[in-house]
């Protein structure tokens, strides 16, 4: 095996995580333009084992699924016709497509997302299934182009452990909810630290492990940004849910230069989380 490869250079730079994080995301972006059919359905596979059902996957249009979430936000809570919805990166789509079905002609989705690629993506695939109620937005999660208290609903996906600034993601997340509104995310948190130089590695990051943050200190961030009434709708550990025969998997613990045995023992750490909080009615 080979020695731990593609070390962050600069992990305190909010700025420079960004990029690796958004040089990434274009590289998922662009293999599955040109991905086969297998690829297809293990996108399939993996996104009914996180929660998605049969219906739903087949209802989002054709390359809006790339399997790179880690739980189902449209399953957390329910959304009500006419709603306001805002997706924190939304890739290619799915899941603003999902909840664009369930909002209804009244309602709205916006997708937020830096990566143009992943943009170019999602606009394609709304205009290929003649999806009017969504549009999709060029951004950072740590300052949303929206208005103050003008979304009843945001979800997200994997993507809040990616960044490198938490408490600006809750904080313009409060701010754009109107007073009543709700978060509705699936994401990755640790259940204690990993060592250093697994987590300082592009691989981990894009992994979504390499960006999470240990349970008490995401929560806390979460409270700290106003939120209340936080609830786990649904959590399961990575160990339970991966296979060490998956490609990625043996890839990553390739390029990170560990055994089987540490993996194993790294995924212990790391779980999928499925939360549900609210901003005060009257703040």
């Amino acid at each position: 095996m080979s020695t731990i490869e593609n070390p962050l250079k600069r992990p305190d730079d909010p700025e420079a995580v960004r990029e690796m994080v958004r040089a990434g995301y274009t590289d998922v972006a662009e293999r599955a333009s040109s991905c086969c059919s297998s690829a297809q359905l293990r996108a399939e596979e993996s996104s009914r084992s996180i929660g998605y059902s049969q219906q739903q996957l087949e209802t989002v249009p054709e390359g809006a699924n790339l399997g790179v979430g880690c739980g189902n936000p449209t399953a957390i809570d329910s959304l009500s016709p006419g709603e306001v919805v805002v997706d924190l990166g939304s890739g290619a789509g799915m899941d603003a497509f999902l909840a664009a079905a369930a909002v209804g002609d009244e309602g709205r989705v916006i997708g937020v997302d830096m990566t143009d690629a992943m943009l170019e993506k999602a606009r394609v695939n709304a205009e290929k299934a003649g999806v009017g109620n969504v549009e999709f937005r060029k951004g950072n999660i740590e300052a949303l182009p929206l208005e103050d208290q003008s979304v009843d609903v945001i979800i997200s996906n994997c993507v809040i452990n990616l960044s490198p600034e938490k408490e600006k993601v809750f904080a313009e997340a409060f701010r754009v909810l109107k007073p009543g509104g709700r978060i509705m995310v699936s994401d990755v948190i640790l259940e204690h630290a990993l060592p250093e130089q697994v987590l300082q590695t592009v691989d981990a990051y894009i992994g979504c492990v390499g960006g999470a943050s240990v349970r008490s200190k995401y929560f806390t961030v979460i409270a700290d940004a106003g939120f209340v009434d936080l609830e786990v709708i649904k959590e399961s550990c990575f160990a339970d849910s991966l296979s060490m025969d998956d490609p990625m998997v043996t890839d990553a613990i390739d390029k990170l230069g560990v055994t089987e045995e540490q993996a194993r023992g790294f995924l212990k750490a790391v779980t999928s989380v499925s939360l549900l909080a609210r901003k005060p009615a009257a703040v």
